[in-house]
């Protein structure tokens, strides 16, 4: 399995020179097998799919996309994604929904706030209801469940291709269920599930302990909970991810020395970066 960071930014792009190295597009993983040059899997539609579009070389995207949960910060970059918008291409959406799955991208996407609705996209675009439980997506088994997050239904996933191992948990508010042992949210059985001995995580950290008194209405986790989360679970390494639009570059790279030598091995998710797993 090759993992391609796409986008890792939480909340909102950030621009300028110091968040140029972590990067400054919003949520979007791209996936593909051992033996196959293009990603056929890809994780959320923030700006960051907007790369995918470079990483496929001209050629359309055929695939699919699971949407987490459908805040801005993870569906901006739909009407802008090229390879998907194309006679040739073929996407299949799977995103929280009720009903027509492909209504509920219709508030996001439609006049006055943007000039087409999703059915003005070109190509074979199909939308199907994500719910929790596992389903086979482009040869890759898919594992969602639901975790806590305000302002809609959001999902944590696990991905396996029989040999290795991904989970993405992009926004993920513990607090919700209750303090925990140290005061960050419990490390609750839906999260432990995903997570369990996965090569690579990918978890929420938009938040500093000391910052999560004023905004736990947010729905983040912490550092320091990705970093226990990771440990607990036997995680083969931590990437911390969603970070803070207002995070420089040198504040991420400080948060990573500062988690060091714990048993876990501790990155920063950087755009641009790619895992052979």
């Amino acid at each position: 399995m090759r993992v391609e960071l796409c986008g890792v930014r939480g909340s909102m792009p950030a621009a300028g020179a110091a968040f140029a190295r972590v990067g400054g597009n919003t949520s979007c993983v791209a996936i593909a097998h051992d033996d196959e040059r293009h990603p056929r899997l890809l994780l959320d539609a923030g700006t960051g799919l907007r790369n995918v579009s470079r990483l496929l070389g001209g050629a359309p995207f055929h695939g699919s996309l699971v949407l987490t949960h459908l805040h801005w910060d993870h569906t901006q970059g739909l009407p802008f994604f090229t390879a998907g918008d194309r006679d040739d291409a073929l996407v299949h959406v799977h995103l929280p929904a009720s009903g027509d799955a492909a209504h509920a991208l219709v508030g996001l996407m439609s006049p006055p706030f943007f000039p087409i609705t999703p059915e003005g996209l070109r190509g074979d675009w199909r939308f199907s209801a994500l719910c929790a439980g596992a389903f086979d997506a482009e040869g890759f088994e898919v594992v969602a469940r639901r975790l806590p997050h305000p302002g809609g239904t959001n999902f944590g996933l696990r991905v396996t291709d029989g040999r290795s191992s991904l989970a993405y948990v992009p926004d993920h508010g513990p607090l919700a269920l209750g303090p925990g042992p140290e005061g960050w949210g419990p490390y609750h059985d839906d999260v432990l599930g995903l997570v369990d001995g996965v090569d690579l995580l990918l978890h929420d950290a938009q938040l500093l302990s000391a910052e999560l008194p004023a905004k736990a209405h947010f729905g983040h986790s912490t550092v320091d909970y990705a970093v226990e989360l990771a440990r607990r679970a036997g995680v083969g390494r931590l990437l911390l991810f969603h970070h803070d639009p207002w995070r420089t570059d040198d504040e991420v790279d400080a948060i990573v020395r500062c988690h060091g030598g714990g048993g876990v091995e501790v990155a920063a998710a950087v755009e641009g970066q790619t895992f052979e797993l």
